[in-house]
């Protein structure tokens, strides 16, 4: 039965592989169909950002959402803790 369990590990293997690679894809086909302006407006949301409160360039993040029938602008800034 040991020899089995060896095979089954590989399945298991391939299963994960082929999970990840199909979400890789649809990542890849979602960014396809962004616009070409979310980087420039993720950097220039930073600079305005910047000018009242010091954030990294990670912090801020803008995606663009399909609901339904309307596409949604998704920002999101983390914000450093008021501690000083």
């Amino acid at each position: 039965m040991g020899m089995f369990d060896f095979l089954k590990a590989k399945k298991n293997t391939a299963e994960t592989a082929k999970n990840r690679l199909q979400i890789i894809i649809a990542q890849e086909r979602n960014q396809r169909g962004a616009p070409d302006y979310l980087p420039l407006l993720q950097r220039e949301l930073l600079e305005v950002i910047k000018k009242y409160v010091n954030v990294d360039a990670d912090a801020v993040k803008v995606d663009l959402l399909k609901e339904g029938d309307h596409d949604v602008l998704d920002i999101s800034v983390a914000l450093p803790d008021g501690k000083a």
